[in-house]
C-alpha cells in the first residue's frame, strides 16, 4: 500500500475542512457517536466492542444488547465484560456493565422460562432501550446485531433513527449487523463496512476458539 492508499483510507489526525458551525475545537470533538458497522465479514461486533472497553476505561457505563445470538451462547466478549463489571463494583475502576441477550430473556419484564414471539422480544428491547437513552442511563451502548429486527420489520426503522438521531446528552451508541438501513446509515456519525477477503471457513474449518467466540 503507498502513501497516497494510507491517506485516503484513514482518516488524517486533524479534519479536512473545519465546518462554519460556531463550535470551539473542544466543544466539536465532546460531541457523542452513532456508529454503524455493516458489512458481510466478522469483525463489526468485535470492534464495537473494542469501542466500549475504551468507553468503560474512561468511566463511561456500558450496556451492551445482544439482539440475535442465544442467550446459551457465551461469547469472550461477554465473559470480559462481565468481569470489567465486577472490577468496577469492587475496586471502583471503570464503569458500571450491563449485559443482555435477547436469547435469555429480557430480565427487566420476562419472567423466566417464559417463551414468547422474537418479533415482540425484540421490539421490547428497543423499547427498553428507548427508556434508557431518554434517562441517560448509560455513556456508551452496543446494539449488537441490531440491523437484523430492522431488516425483518421488528421494529420501526424511521422510529430508531429519530430516537438515535435526537439522544440527549453525552451517549455513544454503535450498532452492528449486515444490511444496515440507508437512513441509519444517512444519520449515523461513523460508518464502518466489513468485507472478506479471505476466511478459514473458505478452506472448510470450523469456528475457532478466540476468533469467533
Amino acid at each position: 500500500m503507498t502513501q497516497d492508499q494510507t491517506t485516503d483510507a484513514t482518516p488524517p489526525g486533524r479534519p479536512a475542512t473545519v465546518p462554519d458551525d460556531g463550535l470551539t475545537t473542544r466543544e466539536r470533538r465532546n460531541r457523542p457517536v452513532l456508529a454503524v458497522h455493516t458489512g458481510e465479514m466478522k469483525g463489526k461486533s468485535t470492534a464495537a466492542f473494542g469501542m466500549a472497553l475504551r468507553g468503560w476505561a474512561l468511566g463511561m457505563p456500558v450496556a451492551v444488547f445482544q439482539f440475535v445470538k442465544s442467550g446459551k451462547w457465551k461469547v469472550g466478549e461477554e465473559e470480559a465484560f462481565r468481569a470489567l463489571g465486577a472490577v468496577h463494583d469492587s475496586t471502583g475502576q471503570g464503569a458500571p456493565v450491563e449485559w443482555y441477550s435477547m436469547g435469555a430473556g429480557w430480565s427487566w419484564t420476562r419472567k423466566k422460562g417464559t417463551e414468547e414471539d422474537h418479533a415482540a422480544n425484540a421490539l421490547e428491547g428497543w423499547q427498553e432501550i428507548k427508556r434508557r437513552l431518554a434517562a441517560e442511563q448509560h455513556g456508551f451502548y452496543v446494539l449488537d446485531e441490531f440491523t437484523y429486527p430492522m431488516t425483518w420489520g421488528w421494529v420501526d426503522v424511521d422510529d430508531v433513527v429519530e430516537t438515535l438521531a435526537n439522544r440527549p446528552g453525552f451517549q455513544h451508541v454503535v450498532v452492528t449487523g449486515r444490511d444496515a438501513d440507508p437512513r441509519l446509515v444517512e444519520v449515523a456519525d461513523l460508518v464502518m463496512q466489513t468485507q472478506k477477503i479471505k476466511h478459514p471457513m473458505d478452506a472448510g474449518q470450523m469456528g475457532q476458539k478466540g476468533i469467533e467466540w
